[in-house]
């Protein structure tokens, strides 16, 4: 893919989705080279670290397609986003549950991969800065609302 078609290609994903994206790949990539020092079984600990992250992708996109679906609903969204909520936990607790049994892959080390979603809040910052300097953006400057005259509160009697 050419770079000015992969521009407009990221320009159009969800960029919120795609900072989050990057910071899961940041942080797979930063496990991964401590593993590298740490790790007996590197085989191992790659495949279990990437299935992770792998799945943390998934579980991100899911809450994203999740909230989209509830947010236009007013008073049911609440129940909506708890559902998808626990569904996303359920599945999370059942794949672990069937990686610790089946022995296939180590669950600390998925679960360390699956770890990059809660990650990508502290690297989001940065990723929206990079991403910002890539396709050449600013973000808005905050303007105070206008007020609405000059009331004084009422006193509650």
């Amino acid at each position: 893919m050419k770079t000015g078609k992969m521009m407009k290609y990221l320009k159009k994903t969800d960029r919120i989705l795609l900072e989050m994206h990057t910071g899961m790949l940041v942080f797979g990539i930063v496990c991964q080279i401590a593993g590298a020092f740490f790790a007996k079984d590197q085989a191992r600990y790659a495949s279990s670290l990437w299935f992770g992250v792998l799945f943390a992708v998934a579980g991100s996109i899911h809450m994203a397609r999740t909230l989209d679906r509830a947010l236009p609903n007013g008073e049911a969204a609440a129940k909506m986003i708890t559902r998808g909520y626990v569904f996303r936990y359920l599945v999370i607790i059942v794949v672990l549950a069937l990686i610790s049994v089946t022995n296939v892959m180590d669950t600390l080390i998925v679960f360390l991969g699956y770890m990059s979603l809660k990650m990508t809040a502290y690297l989001q910052p940065f990723t929206h800065k990079f991403y910002n300097m890539l396709f050449h953006e600013t973000d808005p400057v905050p303007q105070a609302l206008p007020e609405e005259g000059s009331r004084e509160p009422e006193e509650a009697s």
